[in-house]
């Protein structure tokens, strides 16, 4: 036996593409158009290298401290990561390993298949309805759930008690809520962590937040998950929030006031975005994210996306039934979505 055949080999995860160019309209990854809170930029600027010499605290107690007071839970309660991808990763290796299948919809974050498919863990993919919500009957018998909501890429918000259903129905196994794009519209899963010991809500950094540069993210749950969470970390690297990330989240979350602004003018300009993309025909879920999963019954995806590229304007085209004829649609600046609008306003005549 050679030594490849022995190499664990998965189909990765084809992330956005991250073009470079001086002049164009990048909302094909989901980012936040404006920059970080300025009490970010405040604490850049009284930031000593020399701290850079030694560890960071490997509890991340200040960033930990700060979400804690945030969303009003125990320090206990919350663990950190380098994003939210780094945090579900953990969270796969540490209570997915049941023989019974781990279930997630079939049309959701595609990482999860891959995190799967890389640690072995069994799955099962959960069809969606055909209004694109989620069936929580359809979550029984398994060995663990995980589910975005809002989801992504439709942008489809469940209902305030659906998450709290799904759990009631699955108390042998771990349920986790991936909160990425709560804030653009929904209600955060969080208060219900109290309640049940086998919930976990994950949220990110990178959307609402305008920090997907920085890579932070976070799960609040029972202690007893949390530490659970901390012992597999810890077996794996210890030291994985850096000095820089760890205080400039902090001050991140201390600006609620520039937090509430950035996503309210988001949200407003995605709800405009929606009614002028209604007029030129298109239709779409309706998202309570920061982004809209479009599709025009005239023109293909792929068509849309192409021509788009070709004026330095880059949204996201799934090239896979039955997504391929929709584009993800990221909402930019109204300066960048008006150049958007104009450009597909003369394509379609």
């Amino acid at each position: 036996m050679s030594w490849e055949e022995k190499v664990r080999k998965v189909v990765p995860y084809i992330p956005g593409e991250q073009p470079r160019f001086s002049q164009m309209i990048k909302i094909n990854t989901n980012e936040n158009p404006y920059p970080p809170s300025p009490m970010v930029e405040e604490e850049l600027q009284v930031m000593d290298s020399q701290d850079f010499r030694l560890y960071p605290d490997n509890e991340a107690t200040e960033l930990t401290s700060a979400l804690a007071a945030y969303y009003r839970v125990d320090t206990e309660n919350v663990f950190v990561g380098v994003g939210s991808d780094d945090v579900i990763s953990q969270i796969f290796l540490t209570f997915f390993a049941s023989d019974k299948s781990l279930l997630f919809p079939d049309i959701t974050y595609s990482f999860y298949e891959v995190w799967a498919q890389l640690y072995r863990i069994p799955f099962r993919k959960v069809p969606l309805k055909e209004d694109w919500h989620m069936d929580k009957e359809a979550f029984r018998d398994c060995g663990g759930i995980i589910f975005p909501n809002p989801n992504a890429p439709t942008g489809i918000l469940e209902a305030e008690d659906f998450v709290e259903q799904v759990v009631t129905a699955n108390p042998d196994c771990v349920v986790v809520v991936d909160e990425a794009y709560i804030d653009f519209g929904g209600k955060s899963a969080i208060p219900l962590t109290k309640k049940y010991d086998n919930l976990l809500v994950v949220q990110t950094f990178s959307k609402s937040r305008s920090m997907a540069g920085m890579r932070i993210g976070f799960a609040v749950g029972s202690s007893k998950l949390i530490s659970y969470l901390k012992a597999v970390k810890y077996s794996i690297n210890s030291y994985t929030m850096s000095l820089a990330a760890i205080r400039l989240g902090v001050a991140a979350v201390r600006d609620e006031e520039y937090f509430r602004e950035t996503v309210g003018r988001i949200v407003a300009t995605r709800e405009r975005v929606k009614k002028e993309l209604g007029q030129l025909g298109f239709v779409f879920p309706d998202s309570m994210t920061n982004f809209i999963f479009a599709k025009h019954p005239g023109v293909g995806g792929k068509e849309l996306y192409e021509f788009l590229r070709s004026r330095n304007i880059f949204v996201r085209h799934f090239n896979v039934d039955p997504l391929k004829d929709h584009l993800r649609i990221t909402m930019g600046t109204d300066e960048q979505m008006d150049q958007m609008l104009d450009c597909l306003r003369v394509y379609l005549g």
